[in-house]
C-alpha cells in the first residue's frame, strides 16, 4: 500500500509539473502598450468618422480579419475595406462604453501582443434613421505598432431581430 501511495504521488507531481510547465503567461503591462493602444484606438475613432482608408492603415499587409458578418469568415485587408466602405456607407457608427486591455502572452498557441476591447456599437441606418445597438468584443494581435490578426466576436440576435427576424423555439 506504502508504494501505490509513492507511485500515486509521484504520477500526481509529475502531472501537476507538466501541467504548470504548459500554462501560459500573460501580463498586463509590457514596453509596447502603449502604441498597441493607440493603434486600437485610432481604429475606433477612424470607424466613428467612417474614415475606412485610416481604418485599413492600422493593419499590416498580410494581416487577416474574422468574425465580420458572422460565422468563422475571413477577410484580407482589402476584403476589409470594401466592407467597411459599404457599411460606413449606409450606417453611422458610434461606440460608447468602451474598454481596452493590452495583454503580452508568452508560453501558448496565442503569444503575441494583444489589445482585446469590448463596448456597444450604435449603428444608426443613414436612410431610415433606424438604430441597433450592437454589443461587440475584438482580439487584435499587434507586431511592429500594425493590426497582423482581428477577432470580432458581436451579439448577431438583436441586429435580425432589428431587421424583423424571429427566433422561434423548436417544436417538440
Amino acid at each position: 500500500m506504502k508504494n501505490f501511495k509513492t507511485i500515486l504521488a509521484s504520477v500526481f507531481l509529475l502531472l501537476l509539473t507538466t501541467l504548470v510547465s504548459m500554462a501560459q503567461e500573460a501580463r498586463l503591462e509590457f514596453q509596447n502598450a502603449t502604441k498597441a493602444l493607440e493603434v486600437a484606438q485610432t481604429y475606433a475613432q477612424a470607424l466613428q468618422e467612417g474614415d475606412v482608408a485610416t481604418m485599413n492603415a492600422q493593419f499590416e499587409a498580410g494581416a487577416m480579419i474574422y468574425g465580420l458578418g458572422g460565422g468563422l469568415d475571413s477577410l484580407t485587408v482589402a476584403q476589409h475595406k470594401a466592407y467597411y466602405t459599404e457599411s460606413t456607407n449606409t450606417y453611422t457608427h458610434s461606440l460608447s462604453q468602451e474598454l481596452y486591455l493590452p495583454v503580452k502572452v508568452t508560453n501558448n498557441w496565442n503569444e503575441g501582443e494583444w489589445i482585446l476591447s469590448w463596448g456597444i456599437n450604435t449603428l444608426t441606418n443613414k436612410a431610415s434613421g433606424k438604430i441597433i445597438e450592437v454589443p461587440y468584443h475584438s482580439a487584435s494581435r499587434m507586431e511592429n505598432g500594425k493590426i497582423t490578426f482581428m477577432r470580432y466576436w458581436y451579439d448577431m440576435l438583436n441586429i435580425l431581430e432589428t431587421q424583423g427576424f424571429k427566433l422561434n423555439p423548436p417544436a417538440n
